[in-house]
């Protein structure tokens, strides 16, 4: 669920803008799970850029509060939703704490890092969400050891139903700051991509595993 149409579409401009987000429907990109992709989505370059850095900072806490209302904790998902996880619980002034893919194999062996207790509210924070398995896992850790988990906020979501299934199996809401539709109405306004290319994006995100450009 997007949580506002306006910020999504300036959010949108802001990815393409600075290349944290390519498409390239006739020369498509090859995902580590072999999917070939008309998109290639890296988030982290808006760190790297101070006011677009405010701006998705602002919004997500934004998210939060309406959404979820103020949490006891921010949960940052490795590695992408560490920084931005820190930059949030800065905004709204709470404890930040962040989950491993895997439980450490060293030292106490831990999963989740930073302090909380159990039965605090916590709210999950992502970069970006695919099918949703690592955010799944980190939202499923959290839940083990006790947290409250309210939900998710992410930057960007392809918007597969795969997601969409998993996260509601999983009974954890989440909402994104933009998404792959308003992405592809935000390039053709700006001329990145063309009429001919959206039907490609299109039936991209219908049939990810089978797509092939054409």
């Amino acid at each position: 669920m997007i949580f506002n149409k306006d910020r999504a579409l300036k959010i949108a401009e802001f990815l393409l803008q600075i290349k944290a987000v390519k498409l390239q429907p006739n020369a498509p990109f090859t995902w580590a799970s072999g999917w070939s992709s008309p998109i290639y989505c890296d988030n982290r370059k808006t760190l790297s850029f101070p006011a677009i850095r405010t701006h998705i900072r602002q919004g997500y806490a934004e998210a939060i509060l309406e959404k979820f209302g103020k949490p006891d904790v921010i949960a940052g998902v490795a590695t992408g939703g560490i920084a931005q996880g820190a930059l949030v619980a800065q905004e709204l002034g709470i404890p930040f704490i962040y989950v491993r893919s895997s439980a450490k194999g060293h030292g106490l062996g831990n999963m989740i890092e930073g302090h909380f207790e159990k039965g605090q509210k916590v709210v999950v924070i992502e970069d970006l969400i695919s099918t949703g398995g690592s955010s799944l896992v980190a939202v499923e850790a959290l839940r083990e050891a006790g947290c409250d988990v309210r939900g998710l906020v992410a930057i960007f979501t392809y918007g597969f139903e795969l997601s969409n299934r998993n996260f509601e199996a999983a009974d954890c809401p989440y909402i994104t700051l933009t998404d792959y539709d308003h992405l592809i109405d935000q390039a053709l306004k700006s001329d990145y991509i063309t009429e001919a290319d959206v039907a490609s994006l299109k039936s991209w995100r219908s049939s990810p595993d089978t797509w092939k450009a054409k």
